[in-house]
């Protein structure tokens, strides 16, 4: 029995929300909490919480809405996305009557190319600690090594699963993302309950008077905030996989609101109690529901890290379509859609270098200062 387009393209948007919006999901995990690390000398007063929370609202939605969204998702070649696919559509143009060389733009998108695999390294490293370093709120007794040892673990599994596919990764990865989702934009509106008055930080003023107040330390601090977008570029990189109008309208209906809900949750706690701020996600929980949200974090850490994974598959292929990667293994794993593959080599290259970073690094704290740069 053939399904109804309405079946395919719910089925399509759950397997996206899945790979797709893992990462960005999954920001909330440590991206408030570095913009009140130390380093920053930033304390968590009122103006300065409605002053970041301004700043990570209007960053989502000129980054993510506006900027993949709406104009660089317009631009796709043969529905593929990434940064190959722009070299591909780009043209050299004349200016004061010479054309531009066309070495340059390939040079400038081998760069973007690189910039985007050092991400889908950081990222699973980066997400999967910030979830297990939950365990570390929950029993504080526990050793230091229990986290990397842990998130390694997770790893090597997560990248294991992937010669299944995208589409079953992302059915089963997109479940665990919508119990995610739910459970972030809970935690959010509880917090908003408590001290409504984080809302003030839509509006943009708030963002414009805390960079200009004090604009050394918020240029800075906009190495932290570039956290909450981490994973945006996977929306355009990963196109080919699912289409536009399923990641457009996961965004909009799921990720966006529950992304919001949280950060101003998290932010009306720091109201609160200002020692949150070493960690204001799982400061958010109930005791007694640390150790679950611990397990369903985690679980979105690991969906997380697709995004980019998926992305670094896309980005490969079309880089050997173009002659600018050595012919590498790309094994199909869909009979209808020409999007979903799964390269064995690629996907061992990020495992190691992956689990290298968590044991070298063994914190978030550590990893975002990279991931800022």
């Amino acid at each position: 029995m053939r399904k109804s387009s309405s079946e395919t393209s719910a089925a399509t948007a759950l397997a996206a929300l899945g790979v797709v919006y893992g990462d960005i999901g999954t920001s909330p995990l440590y991206a408030l909490k570095e913009c009140f690390a130390p380093e920053y000398g930033l304390s968590p007063t009122a103006g300065h919480v409605v002053g970041v929370l301004s700043l990570i609202f209007w960053a989502l939605n000129f980054v993510v809405s506006l900027k993949y969204l709406t104009f660089i998702m317009a631009a796709d070649n043969r529905g593929e996305g990434g940064i190959m696919a722009l070299l591909a559509l780009l043209r050299p143009r004349r200016k004061a009557g010479r054309p531009v060389p066309r070495r340059l733009l390939i040079m400038l998108a081998l760069f973007g190319a690189a910039l985007l695999y050092g991400d889908g390294v950081i990222t699973p490293a980066i997400s999967v600690l910030g979830a297990v370093e939950g365990i570390g709120v929950a029993a504080t007794s526990l050793p230091a090594w229990v986290v990397p040892i842990v998130s390694s673990l997770i790893l090597v599994a997560l990248f294991a699963f992937q010669r299944h596919g995208t589409a079953r990764v992302g059915a089963v990865f997109g479940r665990v993302m919508v119990v995610w989702f739910a459970s972030i934009a809970v935690l959010g509106l509880v917090g908003i309950a408590r001290h409504p008055e984080v809302l003030a930080a839509l509006n943009p003023w708030h963002a414009i008077r805390f960079f200009f107040e004090d604009w050394p330390r918020g240029f800075l601090l906009l190495g932290a905030v570039v956290l909450v977008v981490t994973g945006g570029e996977a929306l355009y990189a990963d196109m080919g996989h699912f289409g536009k109008r399923p990641i457009r309208r996961g965004w909009f209906t799921v990720v966006l609101p529950a992304l919001v809900l949280n950060y101003f949750g998290q932010g009306a706690v720091l109201l609160d109690d200002p020692a949150a701020a070493q960690n204001p996600f799982y400061s958010l929980v109930p005791s007694w529901g640390l150790y679950p949200m611990v397990a369903v974090a985690t679980a979105a850490a690991v969906v997380a890290s697709q995004a980019l994974i998926s992305g670094a598959f896309s980005l490969t292929r079309q880089a050997v379509q173009l002659g600018y990667s050595p012919r590498v293994t790309i094994l199909h794993t869909s009979h209808s859609e020409i999007g979903q593959i799964y390269l064995p080599g690629v996907n061992r290259l990020l495992a190691v270098t992956c689990v290298v970073l968590v044991l070298a690094f063994q914190s978030t704290g550590n990893l975002a200062s990279a991931y800022g740069i």
